[in-house]
């Protein structure tokens, strides 16, 4: 199958039928949930904190996949195209119907598979792969082991460090191999810390969605299957690098879930989900990319070579973030309210009369709250900037001069906020007469230390908020 779901506010430009998708009648439709975005965690999550498949999951066997899809939806049709623009890293590299529309008819809805002409070699390759996993050291979590359904106990792959090095869970190459050899699948957590071509990638994507990027690597031996069907509490992009791997897709059966809300929650419902006809069910080929929203149950097998992927998660900010953060600025500013501090009254024992003045204050506090500032700062605190090196900032702050060129350090989520700068490394001070220097670094452009002034450029080089412009 190559095709891509839209949602049904408009119809697709060329539409299939059933019978030229499938040639066989399927059973009705189930709606297509909108999704609300999930509260993401206040912290970067350091490896996939959706809970995998597990033992005792009653998984449904993948029977030779159709041509096409299996709902009787004709809003899915292929996306085929090589063509690169100057848009952002979404359009070049992960879709093809452009930014607007899929913002507005995809983000969050439905579906969208993307087959293209390149690969994505310059990502993640068989060579990336062996290279981390047998010379860079790595430890866990780093690298986790499927297999069945069950993910492996860490002591199944990892071993002392050596000589000089006292550590007891790097990853053992040797064990590894064994394990692939033996049908389990690797999978490779975080490489937006640990492979720069990611961490570029994955940097650029968050700030071009204005959500933080997680991105892993599944390598599945031929013919196997890491995890049974389960959903993701985090939307996907699902990047094929190597071999291939056939996709089944059932619709939600718990639409949007937030973070604390796991498939593991609707265990029944998920496996009742998987024995009905699937949604879209097709194989994914080098260059191709499946996104697909939170909730959607999925499940996936590589054919008959070494399947590589990355799974591109994407944690979304959401309403009931939002509604966290309101509620946390009216807890503290209730706290601040003598009547709100005082006890209750001795021997209340029918707290009606008390539960209606405190929602009414809660209320009223909620009216005036400025959740602002608690949403930056979450932001802030959910990613990392881009890489640092000491040795290179040492120079630079040695050798500063009014030729210097500098420019803001990437992925600092940098902000004014009164007389401070505002970034992930600390806050700075301004002066008044500071303020269109710094303005004026917030373009994200290059500047001669000249035109900004040599105190200010030094004390954000000595704060690791500006670096050398060729950095």
């Amino acid at each position: 199958m190559r095709r891509a779901r839209r949602t049904a506010v408009q119809p697709a430009s060329r539409a299939f039928t059933m019978a030229e998708l499938t040639g066989v009648p399927t059973g009705a439709p189930t709606a297509v949930a909108t999704a609300e975005p999930t509260a993401a965690p206040m912290v970067e999550p350091m490896v996939a904190v959706t809970a995998e498949p597990t033992a005792g999951l009653t998984e449904v066997p993948m029977a030779e996949p159709t041509e096409a899809a299996r709902c009787e939806d004709s809003s899915y049709r292929i996306q085929d195209s090589g063509v690169e623009t100057d848009a952002g890293v979404l359009e070049t590299r992960l879709i093809d119907i452009g930014r607007e529309k899929f913002a507005s008819e995809i983000w969050g809805r439905a579906p969208l598979l993307t087959r293209r002409a390149g690969t994505f070699a310059d990502l993640f390759s068989v060579e990336a792969v062996d290279e981390l996993i047998s010379r860079r050291g790595l430890r866990t979590p780093f690298l986790r082991v499927a297999k069945d359904g069950t993910t492996l106990p860490d002591s199944s792959f990892t071993s002392p460090g050596g000589v000089g090095a006292t550590i007891s869970d790097q990853l053992d190459d040797t064990m590894l191999w064994r394990n692939l050899a033996d049908g389990a699948t690797l999978v490779l957590q975080a490489l937006h810390r640990t492979w720069e071509p990611i961490s570029q990638f994955g940097t650029a994507l968050s700030d071009e969605l204005g959500h933080p990027v997680q991105v892993n690597a599944y390598i599945t031996p031929p013919r196997n299957q890491g995890f049974c069907h389960h959903y993701d509490v985090h939307d996907v992009f699902v990047v094929q690098i190597e071999g291939t791997k056939r996709w089944v897709i059932h619709e939600p059966v718990h639409p949007a879930p937030l973070r604390n809300q796991p498939w593991t929650d609707h265990r029944p419902a998920v496996a009742r989900a998987a024995t009905e006809p699937a949604c879209i069910d097709t194989v994914l080929e080098p260059g191709d990319c499946l996104y697909l929203p939170r909730g959607w149950i999925h499940a996936a097998e590589a054919r008959g070579e070494i399947s590589i992927h990355l799974t591109v998660g994407i944690h979304t900010w959401t309403r009931h973030a939002l509604a966290e953060h309101l509620t946390r600025a009216a807890l503290t500013a209730l706290g601040d309210d003598p009547e709100m501090r005082g006890a209750l009254p001795v021997g209340i024992d029918d707290p009606d009369d008390e539960i209606t003045a405190v929602r009414e204050h809660l209320i009223a506090a909620l009216a005036e709250a400025d959740a602002t500032s608690l949403f930056h700062r979450a932001r802030r605190e959910q990613a990392r900037p881009a890489p640092l090196g000491p040795l290179a900032q040492f120079a630079a702050v040695h050798d500063l001069g009014p030729d210097t060129t500098v420019k803001l350090r990437s992925a600092l989520y940098a902000r004014l906020e009164g007389s401070h700068l505002v970034t992930r490394v600390g806050r700075v001070a301004v002066a008044d007469d500071e303020l269109p220097s710094v303005t004026r670094l917030l373009d994200g452009g290059s500047h001669p230390t000249k035109t900004l002034g040599t105190d200010l450029v030094e004390r954000l080089l000595r704060a690791g908020i500006l670096v050398p412009a060729e950095q």
